[in-house]
């Protein structure tokens, strides 16, 4: 059977993906990595085009967008969590503190 890709992950080594649909707890998202669908279970409600965490995130380690920081983590982020600004500084944001 194959599943609906409703994830997005644009370089291999991003700590996020990218919901292209909303996603519920206890759901799971699929997406595929160098052409191999991985899956993550979703422990947060995940908004459209929001980020959540494809692996687990240690407080202060930068999480990875794009293959860009996007910022660090301002507390231990489980994998298939919601990553924004509840857990997330933003490069911009550390920048003018």
């Amino acid at each position: 059977m194959e599943r609906k890709t409703n994830a997005l992950v644009i370089i291999p080594s991003d700590s996020v993906a990218v919901a292209i649909e909303e996603l519920a707890p206890g759901g799971t998202a699929y997406y595929v990595v160098n052409g191999e669908e991985q899956e993550t279970t979703i422990v947060t409600e995940v908004p459209i085009y929001h980020k959540f965490a494809r692996v687990a995130i240690k407080e202060g380690e930068e999480v990875y967008k794009y293959g860009q920081s996007i910022g660090k983590a301002t507390r231990n982020i489980k994998v298939g969590e919601h990553v924004h600004t509840q857990n997330l500084i933003s490069i911009r944001e550390a920048i003018q503190h």
